[in-house]
């Protein structure tokens, strides 16, 4: 059989400062994921100056977990997905340019190097906060006397596990929209990297 019409086509890629075939600079990922936790951190520390935050970052006697505002809730929502932006956009406008790649894979490669650095930030800040609430899980339970600490315990083990689903909750879909974000600026970054 003959094959009429059919032409094949090779594609050079040239990458610039790089060794062909490389799809991630982990640079600017890791640059992204540092700049978005620094966001975070500035953020958080602003809304609890403003008392926009009901949670205290420097304080472990903070208030009980029905206080928990919704103004709380939406300005940690708001830090995440800034921070996400602001990380995704630094990945992305940092990541290496490459000439003659087709536009749509530089597209992908740039919201990529976003959604990796928001998720790099992501796992860095979710193992700080592990490491700090072990830390002062161990500092409340030696200075607490047995009876006290049961007690205690007791009374707040209801209105924690309500709280603690209802942020959970949001947390997961403010998770979900940071990533999101993070691919998105990730891919404007790259676009204003290829502008220049």
């Amino acid at each position: 059989m003959a094959r009429e019409g059919i032409v094949a086509v090779e594609e050079e890629v040239v990458v610039s400062g790089g060794p062909v075939g490389k799809a991630n600079d982990w640079g600017a990922i890791i640059g992204g994921a540092l700049g978005a936790i620094a966001v975070s951190i500035i953020l958080f520390t602003a809304g609890s100056g403003f008392g926009i935050s009901t949670v205290e970052p420097w304080s472990f006697a903070n208030e009980s977990p029905e206080t928990f505002a919704i103004g709380t809730g939406i300005w940690l929502i708001v830090m995440q997905w800034l921070s996400a932006g602001f990380g995704g956009y630094l990945a992305g406008r940092l990541r290496e340019k490459w000439v003659g790649l087709r536009t749509d894979e530089v597209l992908f490669r740039d919201t990529a190097h976003g959604m990796l650095a928001w998720a790099l930030a992501t796992v860095i800040v979710a193992a700080l906060f592990a490491i700090g609430t072990g830390i002062a899980g161990t500092t409340a339970a030696v200075t607490a006397d047995a009876a006290t600490a049961a007690e205690a315990a007791q009374e707040l083990s209801q209105e924690a596990l309500e709280a603690a689903a209802n942020f959970s909750i949001f947390t997961a879909i403010s998770l979900l929209v940071g990533g999101f974000i993070g691919a998105v600026a990730g891919g404007l970054g790259g676009y204003h990297r290829d502008a220049v």
